[in-house]
């Protein structure tokens, strides 16, 4: 299929071409209308208008299938014969992309791994939805990489067409149960599939090798290779649970893919036993670890003490500053503030098209920013002195538009001067908050930029990517301090000590490691989750690091050694986000459960 990369589908311009596989090639496309972008996969076959409806009513199956780990399907069609879907628009790649063939991967990382891709596949069990193409070209990242399970049905919908080769079936066919091969597939042949992606995921290949005849050959009638032949470390039970998913009967894998993952999660975690435990469809029950037996903090409200409200900062910073600094404000009760308010007209709405174009305020605009606003509350004066003009709630002051791809990461300098942005174009750009106006650009990462964060003494900047590593350069003028390569995958989130003198780095196999700002020398690495690490946090004293992760977890430890110190159980979900209370005694947690906890800090 030649290059469309112009052309128009329906709504969608295709402005990239992101790949091509066995069945389809792969577009990022625009809406014409809503500027929005969407992943266009076109399918490598041809239907006449006769042969249209089992194609819609396959995608109308999938585009129902909703799940925190499955792509979304926003729209199918036939364009000139050729089927069309378009999907939500995943920009961190495949997870073939992110751990290339021979990788093999730490077993925490393959846990968080199989317990999203297997909470999908369950869900779309229960859907009566087979996936029938399990493999790591089809499982996305999504942007805060979290896995999305992608090409539900395609496999099928692409193998009804005559175009289909064996040369394209030959990739997939390494994944295929026996009973899929022989033209059967039912739900096990997926678990079939995922057991085969996880033999990889720990040994650096699969358990079968060659041909497409070979490889029907040999799924139907050999065994697979121990994988302790291969792993050493490994446990039997490991061993044990993978050899029973990849069962040739179907009916002697586990009862349902869920099964299997429990499965798996206790035979890494508990301590091995002399005994053979796997009963198939029965996975057993793990003991209660010593954190488990710490009950989890009731989530409740945070009371808000009138007495504790600090006082406004009367000094020279501006309050957009004082927010950006973290000095957090509390709310006024009473009486409003709007008496004594001097009142400056906002200026238009300015739009900076490019690093290039350093536009200025005028002096007048200068001149009434830093105008002193006058509020009296209670019969005490509160000053402010801003350098902002005063603009209507909602009113954007400039929009800055220098990234050419999503921006990922958002952060202010401890002063509120500058702003740092991180982006998929690779780029980290720092800028004038207060115009707009392009200082410099940062270009050390050849991978998407996922987190920016100043140190709190404003003299360095630290970002992490998905080239594995956390860069720190100079916040003056860009230039680069030096760069750690600790982690062996994607960075997610970067956190600086209260003091500069510490950065903690968390990473998607689940590792958190904390090393010393000034030459990047490791000082420990933090392994107590299982899944993804989202975000790192230090409390305000430095004492302690909480950190959340997809384990559906947030963990609090000592920051000084990496002892666990308590294990937050409240979330049903990956958590995504935490962030202490200034006085340390609070944390709020959110993540995809759709909720935000707060709960007592230990």
């Amino acid at each position: 299929m030649s290059d469309r990369v112009g052309q128009r589908l329906g709504n969608y311009q295709l402005i990239q071409l992101l790949g091509r596989g066995g069945f389809a090639e792969v577009y990022l496309g625009e809406h014409r209308h809503l500027e929005t972008q969407a992943a266009i996969k076109l399918l490598y076959t041809h239907i006449a208008t006769s042969e249209e409806e089992p194609f819609l009513a396959e995608a109308r199956t999938i585009a129902h299938l909703e799940h925190p780990h499955i792509v979304r399907i926003l729209d199918f069609d036939v364009h000139e014969g050729i089927p069309f879907l378009v999907m939500s628009y995943a920009p961190n790649g495949t997870l073939r992309q992110c751990h290339p063939r021979g990788t093999r991967l730490p077993t925490p990382l393959v846990r968080g791994y199989l317990q999203q891709v297997a909470s999908a596949l369950q869900y779309a069990h229960e859907q009566k939805v087979i996936h029938r193409d399990i493999k790591p070209e089809n499982i996305l990242l999504g942007r805060h990489n979290e896995l999305l399970l992608s090409d539900f049905g395609i496999a099928l919908i692409a193998q009804s067409s005559r175009l289909v080769s064996t040369q394209n079936v030959v990739g997939t066919a390494s994944y295929m149960a026996p009973e899929q091969l022989q033209g059967k597939p039912r739900q096990a042949s997926d678990q079939y599939a995922l057991a085969v992606m996880v033999y990889e995921w720990l040994a650096g290949e699969r358990p079968f090798q060659g041909t497409f005849l070979e490889l029907y050959s040999q799924h139907l009638s050999v065994p697979p290779p121990s994988l302790r032949e291969k792993v050493a470390t490994l446990s039997p039970e490991v061993d044990q649970v993978i050899q029973t998913a990849l069962a040739k009967d179907p009916a002697q894998r586990f009862a349902s893919v869920k099964a299997f993952a429990t499965a798996l999660e206790h035979a890494i975690t508990a301590p091995p036993s002399p005994a053979h435990f796997i009963t198939r469809g029965t996975p057993p029950q793990s003991p209660i670890s010593s954190r488990d037996r710490i009950p989890p903090s009731v989530p409740i409200a945070l009371p808000v003490d009138v007495k504790q409200v600090p006082p406004i900062n009367t000094g020279s910073e501006s309050l957009v500053a004082a927010v950006s600094s973290d000095q957090h404000l509390a709310p006024s009760l009473s009486p409003p503030l709007t008496e004594g308010i001097t009142t400056i007209t906002p200026p238009a709405t300015k739009v900076v098209t490019s690093p290039r174009q350093r536009r200025g305020l005028s002096r007048r605009t200068v001149i009434a920013g830093l105008a002193t606003t006058l509020t009296v509350v209670g019969g005490g004066a509160w000053v402010l002195l801003s350098r902002w003009p005063f603009v209507g709630e909602g009113t954007p002051l400039y929009i800055y538009q220098g990234h050419s791809n999503t921006v990922n990461t958002v952060a202010w300098s401890p002063n509120g001067k500058r702003i740092a942005s991180g982006s998929s174009d690779n780029t980290v750009q720092v800028w004038n908050a207060i115009d707009g106006s392009s200082l410099y650009i940062y270009k050390g990462h050849s991978g998407s930029v996922s987190e920016v964060m100043w140190s709190p003494d404003g003299k360095q900047i630290a970002s992490g990517s998905a080239d594995n590593t956390v860069q720190v350069w100079d916040a003056v003028n860009g230039g680069s301090l030096y760069t750690y390569k600790g982690h062996s995958t994607i960075v997610n989130t970067v956190a600086w000590s209260p003091d500069s003198k510490r950065i903690a780095s968390g990473c998607f196999d689940g590792i958190v490691q904390v090393w010393d700002a000034i030459d990047g020398s490791s000082l420990y690495i933090y392994k107590g989750h299982s899944g993804s690490v989202s975000e790192v946090m230090w409390s305000p004293d430095g004492k302690r690091i909480a950190s959340g992760s997809a384990d559906e977890m947030v963990q609090v430890w000592d920051a000084l050694d990496g002892g666990s110190v308590y294990t937050y159980k409240g979330h049903s979900s990956s958590v995504y986000t935490v962030a202490w209370s200034p006085d340390g005694k609070w944390i709020a947690s959110g993540g995809n459960d759709h909720t935000v906890q707060i709960w007592r800090g230990p």
